[in-house]
C-alpha cells in the first residue's frame, strides 16, 4: 500500500478567528481526539452580515468566541455539512443567540436501512436533535452581503453532507468529505463508500481548487489531492479482495494483515472502514457474503 501525502502541521489558534483571504475567518473549537485531529473547524463567511459553517458541539465557550469574533456583524445564517456530534449541536446555542436561519441538507438519517440484527456502530455520534429552518438540496445558492454559497450534495460520511462552494473564488468548504489531515472514516449504515466514492468523482470535476475542511488545515490543489484519494481507495480495496483470495474470511482477519503498522487503538475504526468497502464489493459482484454483509459476516471471493 502507498500513503497519501497527508499534512499534520496545524495550528489551531482556540479562541481566535485565522483569516484565510477577505471572505472567510476559521475557528477551531477545542475538543480534539483520534478522529476530530486538533478540533472541528467553524468558519465564518463575509464581512457585516456573515454565516457560520459548522459551529460545532455544543460548547458555549466556542460559541462565546464566534460571537466576539463577529462583535458588530450580524450572522444570518448557520450552515451544517452533516449531522455529526462534532459538527452540529452548536447550532442550536447560536441560533437561540442571533436568530439566525438553520440550513442543511435535513435531519440526521442512515444511508441504507438496518438490516436484521443490525446495530448501527455510530449511532451516539449522529446529532438527532438538528432539524434545518430550511433544506439544502444539490445545486442550492445560499447568498449574502457581498457572497454567494453553492450546496454541493456530497455523501458518502454521512448520508446528508453537503459541501459548499464559495461563487467567484476557488474556495470549498469540504466539510468531513476531503480533509488533509487523514482519510475520511466511511462507516456504514451511517455512510456509504459507493456515494463515498461518487463524491469524490464529483468533486474531481469541479473547478474550486483550495478546500477547506472540517478539522486541519487547508487542502492545496484539491482535485490532484483527490484523484489521490479515490486512488488510495481502490488501492485498499484491491488489498481486501487479495486478502480475501489469500483465504482471510473476517473482517478481523482482514484489519490484523492490511492495518498491522496502525496503533491498535484504531482498529475499531479500521473495521468500519473495511466494512465498507466490503459492502459495496459484494454489491459490484466483486467478492460474496453468503452468510449477509455483517460485521461479524464471513467473506469468499466471487
Amino acid at each position: 500500500m502507498t500513503s497519501m501525502d497527508f499534512e499534520r502541521d496545524f495550528d489551531p489558534a482556540y479562541g481566535r478567528a485565522v483569516a484565510i483571504g477577505d471572505q472567510v475567518r476559521r475557528m477551531t473549537v477545542p475538543n480534539g481526539g483520534p478522529f476530530t485531529f486538533h478540533g472541528t473547524n467553524s468558519y465564518i463567511v463575509g464581512r457585516g452580515d456573515v454565516a457560520v459553517i459548522d459551529p460545532g458541539p455544543d460548547d458555549p465557550e466556542h460559541i462565546e468566541a464566534i460571537l466576539r469574533a463577529t462583535k458588530g456583524e450580524r450572522i444570518r445564517q448557520i450552515l451544517i455539512t452533516h449531522t455529526h456530534r462534532d459538527h452540529s449541536p452548536g447550532a442550536a446555542r447560536l441560533k437561540e443567540l442571533t436568530g439566525a436561519t438553520l440550513l442543511g441538507e435535513g435531519p440526521h438519517r442512515l444511508s441504507r436501512p438496518l438490516a436484521t440484527g443490525e446495530i448501527n456502530m455510530l449511532d451516539a455520534s449522529g446529532d438527532m436533535d438538528f432539524v434545518p429552518d430550511r433544506a439544502l438540496a444539490d445545486g442550492d445558492r445560499i447568498e449574502g452581503d457581498g457572497w454567494a454559497l453553492t450546496a454541493i450534495a456530497t455523501p458518502g460520511h454521512a448520508a446528508n453532507h453537503l459541501a459548499f462552494a464559495l461563487e467567484g473564488t476557488p474556495l470549498l468548504f469540504s466539510g468531513d468529505h476531503v480533509m488533509k489531515w487523514a482519510t475520511t472514516i466511511v462507516a456504514p449504515p451511517d455512510g456509504a463508500m459507493s456515494d463515498y466514492m461518487a463524491s469524490l468523482d464529483k468533486l474531481a470535476e469541479r473547478p474550486e481548487t483550495i478546500y477547506l475542511p472540517g478539522h486541519g488545515g487547508p487542502v492545496e490543489d484539491a482535485p490532484s489531492f483527490v484523484r489521490g484519494l479515490k486512488a488510495h481507495r481502490r488501492m485498499r480495496e484491491a488489498a481486501i479482495v487479495d486478502r480475501i483470495g489469500r483465504g482471510d474470511r473476517t473482517i478481523a482477519d482482514v484489519v490484523a494483515a492490511i492495518y498491522r503498522d496502525t496503533p491498535t487503538a484504531l482498529h475499531g475504526a479500521a473495521a468500519l472502514s473495511v466494512f465498507a468497502h466490503l459492502e459495496d464489493l459484494v454489491a459490484r459482484g466483486r467478492l460474496r457474503a453468503p452468510e449477509g454483509v455483517t460485521l461479524v459476516g464471513r467473506f469468499e471471493p466471487a
